[in-house]
């Protein structure tokens, strides 16, 4: 099992490799650059800026030093914020969007969990039927419908919550909440689907016939296997949530990661996309191999399959 993580953690160097290389080539295809504005700069102004930032060294050469920097753990200086690298930049929105994202996450486990399992074991039941109707819902609505109505009805309607914002604890209300429900819809649904199936089969049985309670045989026999594939899907939706939402941090106004992606495209900081782009990849990798760690501790016999 050692020998599989550390496979893992070497993988993960050509992959990123491969994400730089790729992202460095579609920001440059884009058209426009870091110095282009409403009022043009002075040709001989430009001429010197790209000079300083190595802006006028092919693409090749251009990408080579990107990577060398890279190996030494610098993502370069921002070429729209003057004075700035974009390690600080990113630096300062990352515990805002792990903060949001985390209890988001939190949000979703403990709402699409339980719903799942309630409705697995009452189906075609109103205890089914309703959560299931409310999830399939939140799968189909996108959060920038949900966000908005969510503001609607808890800041426009009740007057509980401010729209958006940030700096203070009740601003976490309505990003969280409309992460979390999108989030925790599949949740749910995943959970009922996995753990009807595991209700059928033989070993649920013999704990039945053995007289076990109903909510041992719930949330300890059929759950542990059952959260499995639960697990599998927490892997890239705790990634997308702790990295920073692109549509609810701009929707709400929240400073974090994700909306700082947004505004390196719009600016066209070229370094800027490149360190937002690594650090959602780096969340990916990592998040996944700790779902997949995870999964070997609800389920030893994994670890004896494992590469």
């Amino acid at each position: 099992m050692i020998a599989y993580v550390f496979k893992r953690l070497f993988e993960i160097v050509p992959v990123l490799l491969l994400v730089v290389v790729a992202t460095f080539f579609l920001a440059h295809a884009v058209p426009g650059g870091p110095f282009d504005r409403e009022r043009p700069l002075p040709a001989e102004v430009k001429v010197k800026m790209e000079a300083y930032y190595g802006l006028d060294q092919p693409l090749p050469v251009q990408l080579l030093q990107y990577i060398k920097n890279l190996a030494q753990g610098d993502l370069g200086p921002s070429l729209k914020y003057p004075g700035w690298t974009v390690n600080e930049i990113i630096g300062s929105r990352i515990p805002v969007s792990v903060m949001v994202g985390s209890l988001s996450l939190l949000l979703a486990i403990l709402i699409g969990i339980p719903v799942g399992v309630l409705a697995a074991a009452r189906p075609h039941s109103w205890l089914d039927r309703v959560p299931m109707g409310l999830a399939l819902i939140g799968i189909c609505v996108p959060a920038f419908v949900l966000g908005p109505v969510l503001s609607l009805i808890f800041s426009s309607g009740l007057g509980w919550v401010p729209p958006c914002g940030w700096g203070n604890p009740v601003h976490l209300v309505l990003p969280v909440l409309t992460m979390g429900l999108i989030t925790a819809a599949p949740l749910a649904r995943l959970t009922r689907g996995e753990l009807r199936e595991i209700y059928n089969l033989d070993y649920i049985r013999t704990a039945q016939a053995k007289g076990l309670s109903p909510l041992r045989i719930r949330f300890v026999h059929a759950l542990r296997n059952g959260v499995l594939p639960v697990v599998t899907y927490l892997g890239p939706a705790a990634a997308a949530l702790v990295s920073g939402s692109f549509v609810v941090e701009s929707l709400f106004n929240v400073p974090g990661l994700g909306r700082l992606f947004v505004t390196s495209i719009i600016n066209r900081d070229v370094t800027l996309i490149l360190g937002t782009t690594l650090i959602y990849a780096l969340a990916l990798l990592v998040l996944n191999l700790i779902a997949d760690l995870m999964k070997v501790v609800l389920d030893p016999r994994l670890a004896r399959k494992a590469p």
